[in-house]
Order: structure tokens, then C-alpha cells, then sequence
């Protein structure tokens, strides 16, 4: 490994230009190149970079940051990994973490290399906030509520789904950790409203929630990338009765995101080769520098 961190960025999205904003902040990394499937467009905020179409192109990576859609994430994991790059991504489809997370572990330990998953706030860093709440008060219950705000990963399954122009997906929490969808599209010219929304609806990111569609005229109308969360547990600690936790925050969406995901880089320099959840990361390897210097200054 090289005196700095060399990091590429896989796509360059929402999340793909925070997390170079995050790269450049940081001094103990320095950016190899960046990854697009249209390597020859090239936007003025890149020219100082190396843009190129392929993780291959790309010399001395120590590790790659996932900036793809989700359901992208074990394809490009895979290619990296099995170059012996180390990656992180903010895959964020609850149900399927556990499974791409024993995919990727015998493709990392195969070729001695390390993958962080599903690395943002959440899953991410609320993940760990809902880790020590549990050892804080192991019996009890716990409420994530998000928004209200824009969920990119919703956002992205939605513009995938057939005769969707562009779209916006709202999350609005209801309580108690049940939320609501507001999905705003422009529809494609051609295709039946009801048929899209129906198919919207069925998708696995909306499956299991109040999902209300709408057609609208203008999506870039509506949006704000401004989110939040609100985490709440009520529990037991020893026989102690209604401890009470709550942890609240407002943020930009992608630029949290960005931020967790430079952070799971660096810590994936520490870690024995494998894959893993932010949960099983020592929090104080996400920051920069000694340990002994955060030990002294944080406990």
C-alpha cells in the first residue's frame, strides 16, 4: 500500500460526486481515478482525474467505492475483488444484506482482499447507533423512522422500472417505524399510467409499504435532498425499567452517504480479508490517523 490510500470511484451520481468531495477533504487519501460507463464525457469537475470505463484501467487501487445502483453493488464488488481491490457500497435492500454479505466474503477471502457493505447511514451508520442502543438496554424495542425526505435507492429502482422517464420517491414516516411512499414520475410517451404505477408497487423497495403513486409534469419541480431519521428505543436495562433513547438527525442524503462510505474505505485497510457490515467494524478504524490519538481525545 502506497503512504496514502489511492481510491477509485465507481459511478458518478449523486452519491459518486459527494464522495470525491469527501476524498479531496481527506489527506490521507488521494483519488487513482474515477470509473463511468461513458468514459469520453467528461465534466469540467473532472478533468484533473483519470476517467476510464473499466476498474482495469486503473493503476496501484487500494480500494474501489461503489457508487452504483444497488442492485449493481455484487456485480462490481465481485470484478474489484477478484482484481484484489478492497470495496465498500451503501447496498440498501434490508432483506438481502445477509446474503451479499456471505457472497462476498468468499470472493474477498479468495483474493485476499476486503468488502465493506451496505456502508451509508442506513444501513450504515444508524446501524451502529441501533447496535449500542441494543447493548444499552438488551431487552426493548427499537423504531427507525425515516424522512421525511428523498430516498435515493427507491429514486433509482423506480427510474429502472419500464416507462418511467425520471422519478422521485418520497419516504414520510407514519410512526412506530411504518412509513409511507410518495412516488412522483414522469411517464414515458406511450406507456399506461396505472400499468406503471402497478409495477412500481411490486417492486421489492415498495412491496411491503403504503405506496402511492403520481403523475406529474415536472420531477426536478419537486426535489430536495434533504432526509433524516429518527431512532427510538424503549427498553430494559438489567431489571431497570423505561430507559428511553432517542437519536435524531436532518442531513443531505447523498452527502452523509459520500462521508460513511470514505470512512468504511479507509477502515477497509485495517481489516482481515473478507466482507463486512459497519457493525463489525471497530468505529474508531473509520477515522483517520493513530487510534491512540482518538482514544485519548474521544473516551
Amino acid at each position: 500500500m502506497s503512504e496514502k490510500i489511492r481510491a477509485a470511484v465507481i459511478g458518478y451520481g449523486n452519491i459518486g460526486k459527494y464522495v470525491l468531495e469527501a476524498l479531496q477533504s481527506a489527506s490521507d487519501f488521494e483519488i487513482a481515478g474515477i470509473v463511468r460507463r461513458d468514459a469520453t464525457n467528461i465534466p469540467a469537475e473532472l478533468k484533473e482525474f483519470r476517467v476510464v470505463n473499466s476498474i482495469s484501467q486503473l493503476e496501484s487501487v487500494d480500494v474501489a467505492i461503489l457508487c452504483t445502483p444497488t442492485r449493481s453493488v455484487e456485480k462490481f464488488a465481485g470484478e474489484c475483488l477478484a482484481l484484489g481491490i478492497n470495496t465498500v457500497d451503501s447496498f440498501d435492500i434490508h432483506g438481502q444484506i445477509f446474503q451479499l454479505r456471505e457472497i462476498l466474503n468468499k470472493t474477498a477471502r479468495k483474493y485476499n482482499a476486503v468488502s465493506i457493505i451496505s456502508a451509508g447511514w442506513d444501513p450504515g451508520s444508524d446501524s451502529v447507533i441501533r447496535t449500542l442502543m441494543e447493548a444499552m438496554a438488551p431487552r426493548g424495542i427499537t423504531y427507525t423512522n425515516f424522512g421525511p425526505g428523498m430516498s435515493m435507492g427507491h429514486t433509482v429502482a423506480v427510474k429502472a422500472i419500464e416507462g418511467v422517464r425520471t422519478a422521485l420517491s418520497m419516504t414520510i414516516p407514519t410512526g412506530t417505524g411504518v412509513h409511507r411512499r410518495m412516488v412522483y414520475i414522469e411517464l414515458q410517451e406511450g406507456y399506461d399510467f396505472h400499468s406503471v404505477a402497478q409495477a412500481i408497487k411490486s417492486d421489492d423497495y415498495f412491496a411491503h409499504d403504503e405506496t402511492h403513486v403520481f403523475q406529474v409534469e415536472s420531477v426536478d419541480a419537486l426535489k430536495d435532498m434533504g432526509h433524516g431519521v429518527l431512532m427510538e428505543r424503549k427498553g430494559v436495562s438489567g431489571s431497570t425499567q423505561n430507559q428511553l433513547f432517542r437519536f435524531d438527525m436532518r442531513i443531505n442524503n447523498p452527502a452523509l452517504t459520500g462521508q460513511v462510505l470514505v470512512g468504511a474505505a479507509r477502515a477497509s485497510m485495517k481489516q482481515q480479508p473478507g466482507a463486512y457490515t459497519l457493525i463489525e467494524i471497530p468505529v474508531v478504524d473509520l477515522l483517520p490517523g493513530e487510534k491512540e490519538g482518538w482514544v485519548k481525545k474521544l473516551v
